[in-house]
């Protein structure tokens, strides 16, 4: 069975039920755009400071991972469904996070990306959706244990989308969020922010009550 594009998989899936239409069409487009992003970055930026202490290519190493886990992922066949939801992917990732971990990781695939990498990039988004095209809704071994595909995906839309942001100020070029991945990574950090209690900060920032604190994070 292939993907349905046309279907919103995100809590259309029952817990414990793979095999059934997953949409691909947020993450392909946030892809796009941060593949977009890297091949407008100028030649003599990639070592620029982007994000904390990640130059440029660090950074776009550590988005490319958010492209070459579906690949890798998908090879690891889950037996078991032990992370029940997007948003329990975060909560359950947040208590194994090691944060120079994730800075050397960034860095080593910003080395790999070679010495162009955008099209390198380019390529990992490639692979990334050949992998989706021919696939069902289906367990997968993540980081933090067997989840559907169907859930996973959304994480990679939302590191795409949030990193796209940093990727965008760090090189001057305008912070945008194509709508539908956006709609997407919105409602997750919403939900994110009601499950992590800051649900009535949120909601008073967002009607003009109240000001999002600037440390406020979900993630």
């Amino acid at each position: 069975m292939r993907i349905n594009e046309g279907e919103l998989g995100t809590g259309h899936v029952r817990v414990g039920a793979p095999g059934g239409p997953v949409s691909v069409d947020g993450f392909r487009t946030a892809a796009d755009h941060v593949v977009a992003l890297a091949a407008a970055v100028p030649s003599g930026q990639w070592d620029a400071p982007a994000l904390g202490e990640w130059s440029v290519r660090s950074l776009v190493g550590h988005i490319g991972r958010a492209l070459t886990t579906v690949v890798d992922y998908l090879a690891r066949p889950a037996i078991e469904q032990t992370v029940p939801s997007t948003a329990e992917y975060y909560l359950l990732a947040a208590e194994l996070v090691d944060s120079d971990a994730v800075r050397r990781r960034g860095e080593q695939a910003g080395a790999e990306l070679g010495e162009y990498p955008a099209a390198t990039l380019a390529q990992m988004r490639d692979r990334a959706l050949h992998a989706l095209a021919y696939t069902d809704d289906r367990l997968v071994t993540t980081a933090v244990g067997g989840m559907l595909l169907s859930h996973y995906l959304p994480t990679r839309t939302f590191e795409l989308a949030v990193h796209g942001l940093d990727l965008a100020r760090a090189t001057g070029q305008p912070e945008s969020v194509p709508v539908e991945p956006l709609r997407e990574v919105v409602a997750l950090a919403t939900e994110l922010a009601v499950r992590r209690g800051h649900g009535e900060t949120v909601l008073l920032a967002l009607t003009g009550r109240g000001i999002m604190p600037s440390d406020l994070s979900v993630v």
